[in-house]
C-alpha cells in the first residue's frame, strides 16, 4: 500500500508567542506530502507575531487551517484538544510549535498503521540539542521496529514513553474512548494522556523510522516546560501530573500502575536528583515533597525498581532533611550511577549510605559486577595522558580482581565510539588500583572529522574495566586537580588543536575539541556565548 496517495493525516500544531518558529514547525508539517490532509494550528492567543505568521501561511497554504483562541488556556492540553475537535482526518498527529517533522515521518505512520490496523503507531524521536545540532535518542531500546503490542499490559514498560508527539493516533479511536488532554494550566498533560491511551488497550504498532525531532533550545530566554527547573513548581507539577497518571492505570491494570510508578523511580526521581544543585532552600523543599510521594507508593513496587533506585529512597526515608553529603547521592542518581568514596559499614558488616546515616544498602553485595555504581577518579598525566584510580567498593571488585582499563571517547552528537589501547591497572596503598592511559587527541580529531564534526568535536568519556574473572564494567570518570585546563596543542594536521576537557551536568569528564585555528575560534564564542547565557538566567 502507498500511503502517499491517501490524505488521511491530520497535523495539530500548537503555538504560543513563538512567531519566530512556528513557520518552521508548520512547513515541516505540509512538506510531509499528500498523506497529510490538513494542518491544523492552534494559535493560543498569542500576544507577538505569531497569529500573522499563520495567517500569511494559510493564504499560501489551502492545507493549513488556523484556529485562534480568544483567551490563553495556560496550558498545551487545551489548544491541543481544540486541534483534535476540528480535524477531519482518519489519522491525528500532533507537533509542537518550535519542533519539526522530520520528512516521511507521516508516511511512514501510516504505512505501519495500516498493515497492521493499530489504532496507536509510535516511532523513533530524538531530543536535538541546538545549536549544536547533538542528537539524543529518546528512549532507545524501549521500542522495537516492527513490533505490534496487542495490549499494552503485554509491555508494562512503555508507559515509559510519555510524550503524545512520536505516535500517530486513529481519530476514530479518540473520539470512542473520550481522549483528550487535561484542560488548562495543566504542566506535563503528556503524561495523563499517555496514560488514558494505554488504559484504553489499544492495539500498538512500532515502526523503526525517526517520526519526531523535538527540539532543546537550553540557552533561551523562554525555555521549554521541561527545562524550566528553577524553582520547586515544576518538580510539584510533575509529581502530581505522575500521581494523576498512576491512578488511571492501576484502574485499568494493576501491572501497569505498578510499572509507572517503578518508571518514576527510576527515571523521573532521578532525573530530577542529579540536577538538584546546591540552593538549600530549593533542596528542602525538593527533599520534603519527594518523601511525601515517595511514602505513597507499595512496599512492592519500590522492592521492583533498579538497586541504585531504591538506595536512594531508603536515604530519602531515612532523613527528613537532605543530608551533609546530599551531592553524593546526586552522583549515584546519574547514568552510569556512581558511588563516591568514602564507604562505611554498619555494626555487622553491612554496606550501609555513610557512618552518619547508617541506611543498608540492600542488594550491593549480591549485584552483578557490570551494575556496580563504581568511581573512577581522573587526574592529569602529561598532555596525551590521564591517570586514573579505580576505587573499591565493598571488596566486591577485589573479588572479580580488575585486570585492564580502557578509554573510551563517544561522541555526543552521536555516531562511532573510539577506543583507546587497554593498559594494565596496578594495586595502589588504598586499596582501590591505578593506571596511566595515554590517548592521542590528533587521532580523536580525525576521527570526529570523518563523522562530520566539523568545527566542534563534543565527546563523552569513559572508562571500562576488566577483571580476572570475565566480568566487566563501565562508568564515567570523575575529573580531579588541574585536569579541567583548556590546552592549546600543535598539530602537524590541523596546526593547532584546541581541547576543553570540562565536567558534566552529572559531574562526569567530557571534552570538546575544536581542529584548527576556525574550530578553536568557535569554541571560544561557543563558551562565551554559554557564559553570557548562565548570568543572564540567573
Amino acid at each position: 500500500m502507498n500511503s502517499s496517495n491517501l490524505p488521511t493525516v491530520s497535523v495539530v500544531v500548537i503555538a504560543y508567542n513563538d512567531a519566530g518558529l512556528v513557520g518552521e514547525a508548520v512547513s515541516s508539517a505540509l512538506a510531509q506530502g499528500p498523506v497529510v490532509a490538513e494542518v491544523i494550528a492552534v494559535n493560543d492567543a498569542s500576544s507577538d507575531g505569531t497569529a500573522r505568521v499563520l495567517d500569511e501561511l494559510a493564504a499560501v497554504h489551502p492545507r493549513l487551517k488556523v484556529v485562534h483562541r480568544t483567551e490563553n488556556s495556560g496550558g498545551c492540553g487545551t489548544p491541543r484538544n481544540d486541534g483534535i475537535a476540528a480535524a477531519s482526518g482518519r489519522y491525528v498527529l500532533f507537533l509542537d510549535s518550535d519542533d519539526v517533522l522530520p520528512p516521511g515521518a507521516a508516511d511512514a505512520l501510516v504505512r505501519t498503521a495500516e498493515e497492521h490496523r493499530a489504532p496507536v503507531t509510535v516511532g523513533a524521536a530524538v531530543r536535538r540539542e541546538l545549536p549544536q545540532h547533538h542528537d539524543v535518542p529518546w528512549m532507545p531500546g524501549l521500542h522495537v521496529p516492527g513490533e505490534v503490542i496487542e495490549r499494552p499490559v503485554d509491555r508494562p514498560e512503555l508507559v515509559r514513553d510519555t510524550l503524545c508527539v512520536n505516535k500517530l493516533y486513529e481519530r476514530a479511536f479518540l473520539q470512542e474512548h473520550g481522549l483528550r488532554f487535561p484542560d488548562g494550566r495543566f504542566i506535563y498533560e503528556d503524561f495523563v494522556f499517555t496514560a488514558r491511551v494505554l488504559a484504553a488497550a489499544p492495539r500498538i504498532a512500532v515502526t523503526g523510522d525517526l517520526v519526531y525531532v523535538w527540539h532543546v533550545r537550553r540557552s533561551a530566554a523562554q525555555v521549554s516546560i521541561s527545562l524550566d527547573r528553577k524553582d520547586v513548581g515544576n518538580w510539584r507539577s510533575r509529581i502530581e501530573a505522575h500521581r494523576t497518571a498512576a491512578r488511571i492505570l492501576t484502574e485499568a491494570s494493576p501491572v501497569l500502575g505498578s510499572a509507572c510508578r517503578v518508571k518514576f523511580l527510576e527515571y523521573d526521581l532521578r532525573m530530577y536528583l542529579r540536577e538538584l544543585g546546591r540552593d538549600p532552600e530549593y533542596q528542602a523543599a525538593w527533599w520534603t515533597l519527594t518523601r511525601s510521594y515517595v511514602d505513597t507508593f507499595p512496599e512492592a513496587d519500590i522492592e521492583s525498581a533498579a538497586a541504585h533506585a531504591r538506595w536512594i529512597v531508603s536515604v530519602l526515608r531515612a532523613t527528613a532533611t537532605p543530608p551533609a553529603d546530599v551531592e553524593r547521592l546526586t552522583r549515584l542518581a546519574a547514568e552510569p550511577p556512581r558511588l563516591l568514596p568514602p564507604y562505611a559499614t554498619g555494626p555487622t558488616g553491612v554496606p550501609v549510605w555513610s557512618e552518619d546515616l547508617p541506611v543498608e544498602l540492600v542488594g550491593l553485595p549480591v549485584l552483578p559486577v557490570g551494575e556496580l555504581p563504581v568511581t573512577v577518579d581522573a587526574e592529569p598525566a602529561g598532555r596525551a595522558a590521564v591517570r586514573i584510580r579505580l576505587h573499591d567498593l565493598y571488596g566486591r571488585l577485589a573479588e572479580a580482581g580488575p585486570v585492564t582499563a580502557q578509554l573510551s571517547f563517544m561522541p555526543r552528537a552521536g555516531g562511532e565510539t573510539v577506543l583507546a589501547q587497554p593498559v594494565e591497572l596496578s594495586p595502589d596503598h588504598s586499596g582501590g588500583w591505578v593506571a596511566v592511559l595515554p590517548f592521542r587527541l590528533a587521532d580523536l580529531a580525525v576521527t570526529g572529522r570523518r563523522q562530520g564534526l566539523r568545527r566542534m568535536q563534543a565527546w563523552n568519556v569513559g572508562v571500562g574495566v576488566q577483571c580476572a574473572d570475565g566480568s566487566s564494567v563501565f562508568t564515567s570518570l570523575r575529573p580531579r586537580g588541574r585536569l579541567l585546563r583548556r590546552r592549546a596543542l600543535p598539530s602537524s594536521r590541523y596546526g593547532v588543536l584546541l581541547a576543553q576537557p570540562y565536567r558534566t551536568g552529572a559531574g562526569a569528564l567530557a571534552l570538546r575539541l575544536a581542529p584548527g585555528a576556525e574550530g578553536a575560534l568557535y569554541l571560544v564564542r561557543n563558551r562565551l556565548h554559554r557564559a553570557r547565557a548562565g548570568r543572564g538566567a540567573g
